[in-house]
């Protein structure tokens, strides 16, 4: 079969040029489609349960995107006259913001307080300018004293204090509308910037992390794709040494990526950073096909001489294993659609594509435009097969030692799994030279944590938040909360009710306590709500049933597996002790980030298990062997096991981007294994080569091919790892590791499970000689055809 497809390419290249790059060109043209995700939500699917809690927060309170900007006075004085001035300016401008709902600060806090019979709301601080020093002293006071500010909007030693400006996007063009809140956010602060030089402004929130990411992707796209170029260039100018063919190649690879991107444009789909990647691991994977072809031709032609006969014996000889690593590798990315996590599913199927599309460039365009053009002999090839020779015969020779010692260190590197532990936190997404980044981590270390968790607690009926009953729950709950170590603050409707009951008493300290009158606690509660202003409501706290409240829980920057427990231990006290209908989950979007790891291994833990099954059925068919299906699974399996381990070791973080990594290395690690196999397996049958010399003979004709293309695939991953989101730098680091290892299994420890496992083939066991020569093999001195090496049999061993 692959003698006759060989010979119909080669016979009809033209028209294979042709017709392949049509289809890249069509394929091509859906780039015009891609767009960029700006949503956080996008890293989540519609049945998340997570998701689903928040948007149905979002639904139930006025919605809570934001953006936070912390104002740092160069003295470290928050409370002084002229500071407080800036800070009013800037609330003051800050409400400008599109699509903003409400700007909070220390300035515009509604400060209540009772003058007889009569409630009075007002900012907490107007004018300030014009303040005394002992009036300020008074503010500063007041708000280091009020739970709704401090470790929110001003830090204990009120050196820092914050704006928080509540985003509400209409969600008809989100990326404009993000933009144009945060641009105009950004053109605010360089305008005091400009006018108070020694203050600092620094940026957070939710809208900020949207608007981070587009711009992570440009930056990415800007610097990955170039120095994957550059990479790539280099590394097959060293083993190809022809510009013309490293030109070739650089264009199969190239239209590859375009082809994979832009069939997925077509779906509409939106990109997100995870994604970046995804061309530059369609570039690398497509290397590999184009260096053993290659590889085989540049070997053939020093043979027979002429250039498309030279093609025809390398496409009969590499079509199987070369479609064989293409199909696996696609299965292996296929696998990622099992994913809990939309924008890894997206990349799964860009670079499933991508590397179907690098296939056909190998056999279609490939041969037919290398045949126009000069071939010439690969340098040191006599030198490197010596070498091979040699250190074929070490394995062979070493064969137990190695088969037990790299069994023995892979099991002891897997035992070191359980190091890992799912820690992921959307902030940390990003390097710490991002803005968005080292102005979250300045926040969050100096004026109030950036995790959140959200809790709505369900009164029993309408207009039921005012039930003294009721309203002792919520305050247990919250000082429950406020006692928790990672807690940093708390915002509870039970506060704003104690404060109401010591204002409609004379502002007694001895009345700041809980209304037990439900009557009262209403008419409070109207009271107040008839005094604030215009966007400064409750409706970010209380629902507008009046049935449930919102408790906000805020902690400093916390890993997942905080985050979790966190969450557990809040509603196992609301289970402990709170009425049944109060028991509710928290939501946030670090909780849904939290969860989304876990949940990913789980969904991709199935999908490596099918990848698995397919990829086994497929070795198996393809080799026509059980018994070497079943040796291929272990060089498989291995080396993701054991690069786990590795990296529970040195990091023992797993997150987002590691939860894939499985999955989509395994359709990867199983190339060097085929090609290996199918030479190993080409000289058995054909030339009758006993295993010793099947080993031999598959290391000379396809070990360079393997060194090659191992080391561009190496680098060609680590060249993620220069990414600035760290999703990136993740799969990067481990799969760079995993196909290290397995280059490592496959060059040492496959061959000794070969010759220790196979049966005899034609009699002969023994290990080769010089002189020993293989029953039914051909005459010395006569030409062999041989994977990779087309033509060229193993030196001085059987022919």
């Amino acid at each position: 079969m692959s003698e006759r497809i060989a010979d119909l390419l080669i016979r009809h290249r033209y028209v294979c040029l042709v017709l392949v790059l049509g289809l890249v060109g069509l394929a091509g043209y859906g780039n015009r489609y891609l767009a960029v995700s700006i949503d956080y939500r996008a890293y989540f699917g519609a049945d998340n349960p997570q998701l689903r809690s928040f948007n149905a927060l979002q639904d139930q309170y006025s919605r809570d995107d934001n953006i936070l900007v912390a104002l740092v006075p160069a003295d470290g004085v928050v409370f002084s006259a002229e500071f407080l001035h800036l800070v009013e300016q800037f609330t003051a401008r800050a409400w400008e913001t599109p699509h903003s709902l409400r700007v909070d600060s220390v300035t515009n806090f509604q400060y209540s307080r009772g003058e007889g019979d009569e409630l009075i709301v007002e900012p907490l601080v107007e004018d300030a300018l014009t303040l005394t020093p002992q009036q300020l002293a008074e503010k500063r006071r007041v708000a280091l004293s009020e739970p709704v500010l401090l470790d929110r909007l001003v830090n204990p030693s009120a050196s820092v204090t914050g704006v928080n400006i509540t985003i509400n996007l209409p969600g008809r063009e989100q990326a404009d509308e993000v933009f144009e809140a945060v641009g105009f956010v950004r053109g605010l602060v360089a305008e005091f910037s400009t006018q108070y030089p020694g203050v600092q402004f620094r940026l957070t929130g939710q809208t900020m992390l949207n608007a981070t990411f587009p711009e992570v992707v440009g930056r990415d796209v800007r610097s990955l794709y170039p120095l994957s170029v550059v990479l790539v260039t280099v590394m097959l100018g060293i083993f190809l040494h022809r510009v013309w063919t490293t030109l070739l190649v650089l264009a199969v690879v190239v239209m590859a990526g375009f082809a994979g991107m832009g069939t997925i444009g077509f779906a509409g789909v939106r990109l997100a950073p995870a994604t970046v990647g995804a061309p530059v691991m369609i570039m690398t994977l497509a290397v590999a096909d184009c260096v053993h072809i290659l590889v085989s031709y540049y070997q053939a032609v020093e043979r027979l001489g002429d250039r498309v006969e030279a093609m025809r014996d390398s496409l009969r000889l590499n079509l199987q294993p070369v479609f064989l690593t293409s199909v696996t590798t696609a299965i292996g990315f296929l696998s990622l659609n099992f994913s809990d996590s939309p924008p890894f599913r997206v990349m799964g199927n860009m670079v499933c594509v991508g590397v179907l599309f690098a296939f056909l460039l190998s056999v279609m365009f490939l041969p037919a435009m290398a045949t126009l053009l000069p071939a010439g002999r690969v340098r040191a090839r006599v030198v490197a097969r010596e070498h091979l020779r040699a250190f074929a015969d070490w394995v062979i020779r070493h064969r137990r030692r190695l088969f037990r010692g790299l069994l023995v260190a892979s099991l002891a590197l897997m035992c070191a799994i359980p190091l890992n532990e799912f820690n992921d936190n959307s902030v940390n997404f990003f390097h710490p030279d991002i803005p968005f980044r080292a102005d979250t981590d300045y926040i969050d270390a100096n004026l109030t944590g950036i995790s959140s968790i959200n809790y709505s607690l369900y009164s029993g009926r309408d207009n039921g938040v005012t039930d003294p009953g009721y309203l002792v729950t919520v305050e247990a709950f919250t000082r429950w909360l406020r006692a928790q170590e990672p807690v940093v603050h708390v915002i509870s409707f039970s506060d704003v009710m104690k404060r109401l009951n010591r204002n409609m008493h004379g502002d007694d300290p001895a009345w700041h306590r809980l209304p037990d009158d439900p009557q009262l606690a209403s008419q409070y509660l109207l009271l107040y709500e008839l005094s604030l202003p215009f966007g400064l409501d409750l409706n970010n706290q209380v629902s507008f049933d009046r049935a449930w409240t919102k408790v906000t829980v805020s902690l400093r920057k916390s890993s997942a597996k905080e985050l979790i427990a966190m969450d557990e231990a809040a509603r196992d006290w609301l289970r402990a002790n709170a009425p049944q209908y109060m028991w509710t989950e928290g939501a946030s979007p670090n909780l849904m980030f939290a969860h989304i790891t876990e949940r990913n291994v789980r969904g991709m833990l199935l999908g490596l298990f099918a990848a698995l099954v397919v990829i086994s059925g497929i070795l198996l068919l393809a080799l026509r062997s059980v018994h070497l299906g079943l040796v291929s699974l272990v060089p498989n399996l291995l080396p993701i096991g054991a690069a786990f381990g590795v990296w529970g070791l040195v990091s023992g973080q797993v997150g987002l981007g590691l939860s894939v990594v499985m999955g989509m290395t395994i359709g990867i690690v199983v190339d060097d294994t085929v090609h290996f196999l199918s030479k190993y397996q080409h000289a058995r049958r054909a030339y009758g080569y006993s295993a010793p010399d099947a080993v031999r003979y598959a290391f000379e004709t396809v070990g360079i091919a393997l060194v090659a293309t191992t080391l561009v695939l190496s680098i060609g991953f680590l060249v993620l790892t220069t990414s600035r989101f760290n999703i990136n730098v993740d799969i990067g680091q481990m799969t760079a590791i995993t196909l290290v290892l397995a280059f490592v299994l496959d060059f040492l420890f496959l061959p000794a499970l070969l010759v220790m496992t196979e049966k005899k083939t034609n009699g002969q066991t023994a290990i080769h000689d010089p002189g020993h020569t293989a029953a039914g093999a051909a005459a010395p001195g006569s030409p062999v055809p041989g994977a990779d090496g087309a033509g060229d049999r193993p030196r001085g061993g059987p022919p």
